[in-house]
């Protein structure tokens, strides 16, 4: 029986044929770190995956990536975390993404493949950096007419690359060794570039396989911010200060996109100047400290948190950093929002009202540049309506005893519970609904999760 793995340069994790899984996997021991002069495949991806900032990849074993796996374990660089199945990995790597900046998981042809599938779908329409490596069929076996285990009977082994193809905007399939380095090098950097999931195949006999070109060689990529067009920079703050300054009440809304452009500080440095009454949309919540002074709450139209839709949807200008208008966030795409009246910044764009659209301006360059020209005109009348609206709302009575715990009392002991080194995970629902009512300390993260797949925002699932 075919297993997969061919007689060119065998992999230390097989013995005569038969797969064994390393014992390094086994143990807690620390492995031994992989001498120069025998710098492989695997120590190159491997030494790469820490460079960019990665130190834990999450993994689950199988006969197509033990090889692959006995190469991240020599990285002392990096922690191999097993997990019990690969949906599991690939959501963890995306959790890891968010808090850590770029994620990584790795796991077995096909069968590993199409498990993490919806994890890095999910990630992708998060726009989360997440590095999805798997070991693939023996590079001898490509083109061979022969049907492996691991596949769907075929003996073409394409079928796993055209799933990923649509939830990851980089793929490559390593099956010789000249232009490894370079595959893997690009990957990664399209990865953090466009901050979405990239593939990575590695067929199973090369891992353990030297070459000149992984010598020790240096990141021969940079991993430049996109840098904004200082023209079109200056004429978007231009169009926007102008368009602002003719607002009696405007507002500010943030979006989930804020945190693919690594833009949050510089929106409540914004927040901070214009004097501006601060909302956030629900997928974004926990994205913007919730103790800026003039912060009124989430927006979400008819569901908003209380007195928050009342000023949004008055104001006669707002200003909203990196929405995603979806079914949801828009509650059916019911709420009163006017383009006319809005300046929506997406990560590389700015469009101004029914006007213009400039294009290749950075959301942080933009904010950050914008809180400069509107210091000097600051206008809190909107944070000031809305004070002379707000009611506090009453303390939740206790349950008596014997009676059914009540939600609004639960979320009330949980609002005491959270402190600056929380984090707080939703389940689509009620849960999530409720926790758009709490109040998030300083450095508190909120992310929410739903079963039935990706659908839209940075912070959430759902």
């Amino acid at each position: 029986m075919d297993n997969g793995i061919g007689s060119v340069d065998r992999p230390k994790a097989v013995r005569n044929g038969v797969v064994a899984c390393p014992a390094a996997f086994h143990t807690s021991s620390p492995a031994p770190t992989i001498p120069s002069a025998e710098a492989t495949l695997g120590s190159h991806l491997a030494r790469r995956l820490v460079e960019v900032g990665v130190s834990d990849v999450f993994a689950v074993p199988g006969d197509f990536n033990l090889t692959l796996l006995d190469h991240l374990i020599a990285e002392p660089g990096l922690r191999l975390v097993s997990c019990c199945n690969e949906l599991n990995a690939g959501y963890a790597a995306d959790g890891y993404a968010r808090a850590k900046g770029v994620g990584a998981c790795a796991v077995t042809f096909t069968v590993g493949g199409l498990s993490v599938l919806n994890a890095i779908a999910g990630a992708y329409s998060e726009n989360l950096p997440v590095i999805c490596v798997v070991g693939g069929p023996n590079s001898n076996d490509h083109g061979s007419n022969r049907i492996l285990h691991h596949t769907i009977g075929l003996p073409d082994f394409s079928q796993e690359l055209r799933c990923f193809q649509p939830v990851t905007c980089h793929q490559v399939v390593i099956n010789n060794l000249d232009d490894a380095h370079e595959q893997v090098d690009k990957a990664i950097a399209t990865a953090l570039r466009e901050s979405k999931p990239v593939y990575i195949s590695v067929a199973c006999n090369l891992p353990g396989v030297s070459h000149p070109t992984f010598f020790g060689n240096p990141i021969p990529y940079c991993i430049v911010p996109r840098q904004s067009s200082q023209m079109g920079l200056e004429a978007a703050l231009d169009a926007t200060v102008e368009f602002l300054s003719k607002a009696v009440k405007p507002v500010m809304v943030a979006g989930p996109k804020l945190r693919v452009a690594k833009a949050a500080a510089a929106f409540a440095e914004l927040a901070d100047a214009s004097g501006y009454a601060v909302a956030t949309m629900p997928s974004a919540k926990g994205l913007v400290p919730e103790t800026l002074p003039r912060f009124i709450g989430t927006y979400w139209g008819a569901v908003s948190t209380s007195f928050c839709v009342e000023i949004v949807e008055s104001a006669d200008a707002y200003l909203i950093a990196g929405p995603i208008f979806n079914d949801q966030s828009s509650v059916g795409y019911s709420f009163l929002l006017k383009k006319e009246k809005a300046v929506i910044v997406q990560p590389e764009r700015v469009t101004v009202g029914n006007g213009p659209t400039f294009g290749c301006v950075m959301m942080k360059d933009f904010l950050s540049g914008l809180a400069k020209r509107v210091s000097m005109k600051r206008n809190t009348t909107a944070f000031d309506n809305y004070k002379r609206i707000f009611v506090p709302q009453g303390q939740p009575q206790e349950t008596e005893p014997g009676e059914p715990l009540r939600v609004n009392v639960l979320f009330k002991h949980i609002q005491q519970m959270l402190t600056g080194d929380s984090a707080v995970i939703a389940e689509a629902g009620d849960s999530w609904f409720n926790c758009q009512k709490l109040k998030l300390p300083d450095g508190c993260g909120t992310s929410s999760r739903c079963s039935t797949g990706p659908s839209g925002g940075p912070s959430g699932r759902c």
